[in-house]
């Protein structure tokens, strides 16, 4: 039998399974002392020089600095075990009362509830947890099967607790006839819109530049950009593992600045120096507006406020060029009504040809169109049109608004 450890709050009860918690710690322990072990290594760059041996030194410096990559992925991988094992959420079940007010409810419209309990996270996010199925009489054809959407579900208990609700990230699309749980979040206060706009090297099929919008849980988008060196299928190539390679890290809860340093250090130790690409984050939390650019050699970002325009740049090179490599980071607050607009360097190659970046900023700030998509096509028309007509390079503009929820302009966009 499993034992826990309850500690009561404010008449909530956090439970923490002692047994996997130990565990887990056990494990981040035993990678501590593997990166220590790797860390420790006497790998002696002087025995090259003094034997007269240049291949000998090379080789022994290269062991090196893999020895210290793999020392850096095992730390990073028991601060995730660590983190895991100390998370923890106080939850409490629902009163009998209002139990039988949300199970009234929810009946009304076709659905039966078996469990209702609210979950509060570590950081204050308050989290809805739900086993409930589709009442028989209700799963029935007519015509064709009807269906309850997890989302009507969301809309329901919203208007019955007095909080925006919205169903979890990858949560199933409607409910079945089986007893299944289901988990709402807080709505947060910050809406995005995006816009793309893309150019193809004039010699190409496919552009050496790939992108995400990564929503990751409890209320965090990242936007990510990633330019290939060169051009055509084998810059597509590098740049989409790039993001691929950062979408599964984040995912598997790795923080954005280790995960930059796996992918590198994974680019390095292949040691095919024309793999590299850029890389390219803006990392908004949705609750609050503050946001996160971190960029590896990749072009400038910019920030539009009505007709201010903040300029954010990196002098860094990709990845892969060196084995350890800091990222650059800067921070913002973002407001409703702030666009970020983040572009690939073909971009800036295009204005070169013609009146030059430095310009690019007034350019933004003059700009009228409230929906991100017409931000995007007339910046790259605007480059186009400096370029007179030439796509020398592949060009990427994307353009994230964010907006509060309560504002109606959101409809109009």
């Amino acid at each position: 039998m499993k034992k826990q450890t309850e500690v009561r709050d404010d008449n909530r009860i956090t439970i923490i399974p002692e047994y996997g918690r130990q565990r887990l710690l056990g494990y981040a322990e035993s990678f501590r002392d593997l990166a220590d072990l790797f860390e420790g290594e006497d790998v002696r760059e002087e025995k090259g020089r003094k034997t007269g041996s240049r291949q000998d030194y090379l080789w022994q410096r290269k062991l090196r600095e893999n020895q210290e990559l793999l020392a850096d992925h095992l730390k990073e991988m028991a601060h995730i075990m660590a983190q895991v094992a100390k998370e923890t959420c106080l939850y409490h079940p629902m009163g009998e009362r209002r139990f039988r007010q949300m199970s009234r409810l929810l009946k009304e419209s076709g659905i039966q509830l078996k469990n209702f309990f609210e979950l509060e996270h570590e950081d204050g996010h308050v989290e809805i947890s739900l086993t409930m199925r589709t009442t028989p009489e209700k799963y029935i054809w007519i015509g064709e099967k009807e269906h309850i959407s997890v989302e009507d579900v969301a809309d329901f208990i919203s208007a019955a607790m007095n909080t925006r609700l919205r169903a979890a990230k990858n949560a199933p699309i409607y409910l079945t006839p089986e007893w299944s749980t289901y988990y709402f979040l807080e709505e947060p206060d910050f809406h995005l819109l995006t816009g793309v706009a893309k150019a193809v090297k004039e010699t190409e099929k496919i552009s050496g530049d790939n992108y995400s919008f990564y929503e990751a849980d409890h209320g965090r988008m990242a936007v990510i950009l990633s330019d290939g060196m060169g051009s055509g299928e084998k810059a597509c190539s590098d740049s989409g593992r790039v993001v691929d390679m950062m979408e599964r890290l984040l995912e598997s809860g790795f923080r954005k600045e280790s995960a930059v340093q796996m992918i590198n250090g994974a680019l390095a130790l292949a040691g095919q120096e024309e793999n590299l690409s850029t890389l390219d984050i803006c990392d908004i939390d949705l609750y609050t507006g503050e946001c996160e650019f971190l960029k590896v050699g990749a072009a400038c970002t910019y920030i539009k406020r009505g007709r201010l325009v903040d300029r954010l740049s990196a002098q860094n090179f990709p990845l892969g060029v060196f084995g350890q490599m800091e990222p650059e980071i800067q921070y913002r607050t973002l407001q409703s009504g702030d666009y970020v607009i983040m572009l690939s360097d073909g971009v800036l190659d295009a204005l070169s040809q013609g009146i030059g970046e430095e310009v690019l900023p007034e350019i933004i700030g003059k700009m009228e169109y409230s929906n991100p998509n017409e931000m995007a096509s007339q910046i790259m028309a605007y480059c186009l049109r400096q370029s007179r007509g030439q796509i020398r390079d592949d060009m990427t503009v994307l353009v994230t608004g964010i907006w509060n929820q309560s504002e109606e302009n959101i409809k109009k966009l």
